[in-house]
């Protein structure tokens, strides 16, 4: 049997954690944590959840980029965080809800590794 890290719904928890933290970068300057029914709702239907982040995601860069200084820099790695983590393949929007867990997992694993690198930009 495969690692958690290695499953779908992990990943998917990553690209939610960097599509979370190109929106906040952009709106509040800050990475707001998603809540437990965030979480929830998310790994529901988290291709239409993802799609939905992804209309805006270059406006969001730009508008996190003219912020400046750190949050600026911030924008540049969660943006390529987000297309790296993107799978290369098509995304079917099944729900992952079996295995939210695993969901949760790599979503707590991308946000802390951007609390280390970004000090006071993550709530």
């Amino acid at each position: 049997m495969g690692k958690v890290e290695d499953g779908k719904p992990y990943q998917w928890g990553r690209l939610y954690a960097a599509l979370r933290a190109v929106q906040g970068l952009a709106v509040t300057g800050r990475v707001v944590p998603a809540t437990a029914k965030e979480l929830e709702a998310t790994a529901g239907n988290p291709r239409y959840v993802f799609r939905t982040f992804l209309r805006t995601a270059g406006l969001d860069v730009l508008a996190a980029r003219e912020r400046g200084g750190a949050v600026a820099e911030a924008a540049v790695v969660a943006f390529a965080d987000v297309a790296r983590l993107i799978p290369p393949q098509r995304m079917d929007g099944n729900q992952i809800t079996p295995k939210a867990e695993h969901f949760r997992q790599g979503y707590e694993a991308q946000l802390a590794e951007y609390r280390k690198a970004w000090e006071g930009l993550v709530g």
